[in-house]
């Protein structure tokens, strides 16, 4: 079973430990990283930190979530080997997986309500990498990343 690794700010709190809770049942490993409160934190440290430890193969996936879910992936995607995807719905989870190789899935807690996220989580985690064409585009945003 796949490892993950959760991060979230304040705004992204209650549905990190939905989404927690419903990962375990299922079997996932979670890494969970913060924060582990509502109280008023900065998404980097928690985008960065689950970033992280998705690109030094600690965990599998990351799932990272703030109020928008702009800003955490804007943070993640920082980490080097990091391709972190901002998913709004179910197609655009498994699009970021079939064709961009997506590692990580950020979400915004304002705009997703907690069934469509658990939706957009299964999703993510269920859809693998075509390959083939989208080989080249990935390999060139990994070079671009090496230079």
């Amino acid at each position: 079973m796949f490892k993950i690794a959760m991060g979230c700010d304040h705004a992204g709190y209650d549905m990190k430990e939905e989404l927690k809770e419903k990962l375990t049942k299922e079997g996932y490993i979670i890494n969970d990283l913060g924060t582990y409160s509502k109280d008023s934190v900065d998404y980097p440290d928690f985008g960065i930190k689950a970033g992280a430890a998705v690109a030094k193969g600690e965990c599998d996936y990351g799932i990272i979530i703030c109020g928008s879910g702009i800003g955490i992936s804007i943070s993640a995607n920082k980490v080097k080997g990091v391709r972190a995807a901002l998913a709004c719905d179910e197609e655009r989870a498994r699009l970021a997986r079939m064709h961009n190789n997506a590692n990580v899935l950020a979400m915004g807690a304002r705009f997703t309500d907690i069934d469509t996220a658990k939706k957009i989580v299964d999703a993510f985690l269920s859809t693998p990498f075509e390959g083939q064409r989208h080989e080249k585009r990935i390999s060139k945003i990994t070079e671009y990343e090496n230079k």
